[in-house]
């Protein structure tokens, strides 16, 4: 008894009225989970991904998707609405959706644009380094020099992927027009050449050291100029360092991430910073002047008699410098005052001295806190 066929959007697990871009989805997250690579175990793995590839092939084709809307699946049997040919190998139409790789690059072609452009897929990939930089030269710049290992230009054939005087001949597959046309019942499809991936150009003899890609792996580096303000997470990008193209296809982006190591010294909050310096209690209470730690070096700050623990001083211009080159921030300067730990017999009794000496107009602070909380004291 033959099983019975299970509704396409059902198999898909969409709703009836799914765009083009949800049946794309809905395929691919499940053809990955399907594949019989990934499911050796699973004597169905094969049957469910090939019902994929049936569902796939009717509902994004708006011709077969309207004959199925409305006759369903007698619409593609022998003798009935029209539509003969039956479908495509379920392996052709994960290929078409994920790349020729399967599992491999293919996928990010579809994600970010790919198409059946010659021009796109001789194209290098972009990259991406993620470089660690100081907070110093996050704030004035700087020139760094890095090395990655990428696909880069054949020295032998220069890219061309040939051998030093062999030629390229039209593709025979598809007669150098770069596509293959396919026949489903009274519909042609076109599609890439998967011989000459739709250059419509083979080489007679493909370069030994590349084995006709025009490229191979090499170590290469790169000159990057930082700029003054640079934040955390931004992306610089580098014109054409990525990996180079198939058989002299343009060059992809390097896109290289900052990142700012953490300052033993310093916090940064834009284009401002902030640091905490201790006091002795008696520069806090006399006054006087403290030595403050800036990106340039030492500066002076001016401490008046009587200042607070936490209290904190503005150093105008001393702050990291805007990426748009507007003004510098400012440097945020907290002083914390710091208490004795261990006193001599001597330190003791002027230290004892000197609180007999004090009165309430000495902490109004103190007295200011008592007052509002003498309630609780009762």
């Amino acid at each position: 008894m033959a099983t019975k066929k299970r509704d396409y959007y059902e198999v898909l697990d969409i709703a009836r009225n799914a765009a083009e871009e949800e049946i794309k989805r809905a395929y691919r997250k499940l053809a990955v989970k399907f594949h019989p690579d990934k499911n050796p175990d699973d004597p169905h793995a094969e049957e469910k991904f090939k019902e994929l590839g049936e569902a796939y092939d009717v509902l994004m084709d708006p011709n077969k998707r309207a004959a199925y809307d409305r006759f369903g699946h007698a619409a593609f049997a022998q003798g009935g609405a029209g539509f003969g040919g039956g479908f495509h190998d379920p392996f052709d139409i994960f290929r078409e959706v994920f790349g020729q790789g399967g599992f491999g690059g293919g996928i990010f072609e579809t994600f970010f644009g790919g198409d059946a452009q010659a021009e796109d897929r001789q194209h290098g990939s972009d990259l991406r380094y993620d470089m660690q930089i100081k907070l110093e030269e996050a704030a004035f710049g700087a020139e760094k020099e890095i090395e990655i290992e990428k696909l880069d230009t054949c020295d032998k054939c220069h890219g061309s992927g040939a051998e030093p005087g062999s030629r390229t001949v039209s593709c025979p597959a598809c007669g150098g027009r770069g596509q293959v046309i396919s026949s489903r019942g009274f519909f042609h499809i076109s599609q890439t050449c998967p011989r000459c991936r739709g250059a419509g150009e083979i080489i007679e003899k493909p370069c030994h050291q590349c084995h006709g890609e025009g490229r191979v792996e090499k170590l290469s580096r790169v000159k990057l100029k930082i700029p003054a303000g640079i934040r955390e997470g931004s992306r610089l990008r580098s014109s054409r360092n990525g990996e180079a193209g198939i058989r002299g296809g343009p060059p992809g982006d390097l896109y290289v991430v900052i990142h700012i190591k953490e300052h033993k010294i310093f916090q940064r909050d834009g284009d401002n910073l902030y640091c905490e310096v201790p006091i002795p209690f008696s520069l806090a209470a006399l006054g006087g002047e403290v030595d403050v730690p800036t990106l340039e070096g030492k500066a002076h700050l001016k401490c008046p008699a009587g200042t607070q623990s936490g209290q904190m001083f503005k150093l105008r211009g001393k702050g990291i410098a805007n990426i748009n080159g507007r003004d510098r921030g400012d440097l945020l300067t907290r002083l914390i005052v710091e208490v004795p730990l261990r006193l001599n017999a001597e330190q003791r009794h002027k230290l004892e001295e000197f609180a007999a000496l004090c009165g309430e107009e000495n902490t109004p602070l103190r007295k200011s806190f008592f007052e509002r909380a003498k309630e609780f004291f009762k």
